[in-house]
């Protein structure tokens, strides 16, 4: 089986359960954007300057898996997602504020804006930030639209750029 597929010729993609919809409708927006930020901050991992940066990161990636899965089920369909499905909930959300927690307590107080460019691992990750922060739009676009995103889910993406930052700066010390 190939993976060209073809079936987007006509300027459709299927959403999870084999929706088709445009390629810019907004659950794909989303999508497709926290899935240039997992590249983006990819990237950033393997230019991690600190091991323990690199497992955030990756741990970070993994759970932008679920996110993306979460984004591509139509509102219609929620229901079908199966016992395997696990979507990010707000034990997520704590475990992104306890790396925030710790990392703002071993990084001086931010006294003045972040030029980014001083060494490649915080550069790439003010630039994962930047992507994310794109992405959280982009699932606010699809919840106005009136397009069902979890609580969870949102609050999470909101403290990625946060945990970018924050691990930007944790590197250049």
């Amino acid at each position: 089986m190939s993976i060209s597929t073809r079936g987007g010729d006509d300027g459709t993609t299927a959403l999870a359960f084999n929706r088709r919809v445009s390629k810019t409708h907004p659950r794909v927006r989303a999508y497709g954007a926290v899935d240039e930020f997992a590249s983006a901050i990819g990237l950033a991992r393997a230019f991690a300057a600190k091991p323990e940066h690199g497992q955030m990161i990756l741990s970070i990636q993994k759970d932008l898996l679920r996110i993306m899965a979460m984004l591509a089920v139509d509102n219609d369909d929620k229901a079908r997602m199966g016992p395997r499905y696990r979507p990010i909930a707000s034990e997520d959300v704590e475990r992104l504020d306890a790396i925030v927690k710790d990392l703002e307590a071993r990084t001086p107080p931010f006294r003045d804006w972040v030029l980014p460019g001083d060494c490649p691992a915080s550069a790439h990750l003010h630039h994962a930030r930047t992507v994310c922060r794109r992405a959280e739009r982009e699932i606010v676009a699809a919840m106005e639209a009136g397009h069902m995103v979890e609580a969870d889910l949102l609050q999470y993406v909101n403290r990625l750029s946060d945990v970018c930052w924050l691990i930007a700066r944790d590197g250049q010390q």
